[in-house]
């Protein structure tokens, strides 16, 4: 019987993994270049700590976490997303007390969904994370980044919903009033709404039952609740948008799936994937840290799908191919192979950006140059018999019409020089 991959748990293979390591360095490269840090974290923490966080009535603490028992009989979760670690990793490390933190990580999260299309049961995340900014300077910077990053990468399609949930006092007001709401139309609500009319009732905005659609509509919205600092900071919030040109939808409905959550929420949508067709989400979560056992640290951050992301990507653009070799070196005999190992480790001495790749496993010339053309490497070094005895390679061009040369040993680093720089 063939081994399997668990369920929702998915290779990365060569032809895909180009794309994805070219999507991640840009990535990267635009929240360094905003001040953010990397820091990577334990796949694996305390439950206790998703439970607190998260929310103990969420569907991912209830229904989705990857929990068991530990050789000490410690309850342990797989990360089911980073925001909780980075908090986490701020509070164990001291590095939140009276500082200001821009924080970066990336990697695997998991949860125990129904796998379909963009949502895997192991999926890889991009989570970066400003704690100790208060905004809502710091809540438009990590919006338009976005933008940036979609501008670079040259993605369309995507649109920004945004919407505040206030502060705890005025969220308070505002759960009473939607539990009063849907109490009215318990008759209209189905049982997951049923199962968090009193525990969550934020979540029921969320729903995706087509049949609830209605009542939800004529639901009392979060904007007409707001206290004073939260209706400034997203008149703010907007301004600052505006003046940067990016566009956006003011959503009321749009909640988050976290209890965390407070004033700005927001995602970046798109059509083309799907019913998974968020990319990019994130908010504020100002009282996060102290719940946690830290200091009160205001702190917003976003998450982007890596997996959502790459097929967006490819969608408009061509897969980008996976590391090829530069030179792919042939070699004739004993004498020729010994040859072939030193000067390529030379190139590589010379050249430490460069792939080279040297035959091994032996065979003749002519299969040997076939395996060089299928690694799809530029040029091939061919150092034979013949070679070996007037000391010099065969330098033989593979993706043009140009002849093959001749170089000796001693000038084969110039002659790679004139070509790659």
């Amino acid at each position: 019987m063939k081994p399997k991959t668990i369920r929702g748990m998915n290779d990365l293979l060569p032809e895909v993994i180009g794309t994805w390591r070219y999507l991640e360095r840009i990535v990267i490269q635009i929240a360094e270049s905003y001040g953010f840090n990397e820091i990577r974290l334990p796949l694996i923490e305390r439950t206790e700590l998703f439970k607190r966080s998260i929310g103990a009535d969420t569907d991912i603490v209830e229904k989705e976490m990857y929990t068991f028992k530990d050789r000490n009989d410690e309850s342990i979760t797989l990360r089911p997303e980073a925001t909780a670690s980075m908090v986490r990793a701020g509070i164990t490390n001291g590095l939140l007390h009276n500082q200001q933190q821009k924080l970066w990580t990336m990697g695997p999260m998991f949860r125990y969904e129904k796998p379909q299309k963009g949502r895997y049961r192991q999926f890889h995340q991009f989570n970066l994370e400003a704690m100790g900014y208060k905004g809502p300077d710091i809540d438009a910077e990590l919006i338009i980044m976005c933008a940036r990053i979609w501008k670079v990468l040259n993605l369309k399609n995507l649109r920004l919903e945004i919407n505040s949930l206030g502060n705890q006092e005025s969220r308070a007001i505002y759960r009473n009033k939607l539990i009063a709401y849907f109490s009215e139309h318990k008759n209209e609500l189905d049982q997951n709404s049923l199962d968090r009319l009193q525990s969550n009732p934020l979540r029921i905005l969320d729903s995706k039952n087509p049949d609830m659609l209605s009542i939800i509509k004529r639901a009392p919205i979060m904007l007409d609740y707001l206290d004073d600092e939260s209706k400034r900071d997203f008149d703010m919030l907007r301004l600052l948008l505006d003046n940067a040109n990016i566009k956006y939808i003011v959503n009321p409905r749009l909640v988050r799936g976290l209890d965390y959550y407070n004033k700005t929420v927001f995602e970046w949508v798109t059509d083309d994937l799907g019913a998974q067709g968020a990319v990019c989400s994130g908010g504020r979560y100002d009282g996060l840290v102290e719940k946690l056992g830290g200091r009160a640290t205001p702190a917003i951050g976003w998450a982007m799908g890596i997996e959502r992301l790459v097929s967006l990507y490819e969608i408009s653009n061509e897969r980008v191919a996976n590391t090829v070799p530069h030179i792919y070196i042939v070699t004739d005999g004993d004498m020729a192979l010994h040859k072939g190992f030193d000067l390529a480790e030379e190139l590589r001495e010379n050249f430490p950006t460069l792939r080279f790749k040297l035959n091994m496993g032996g065979g003749s010339f002519k299969s040997q140059l076939k395996r060089a053309d299928k690694s799809q490497a530029f040029y091939a070094i061919i150092i034979g018999t013949e070679e070996m005895e007037n000391n010099q390679v065969g330098f033989k061009p593979l993706r043009n019409n140009e002849a093959q040369v001749n170089v000796s040993f001693e000038d084969i680093v110039t002659e790679v020089k004139k070509i790659f720089g």
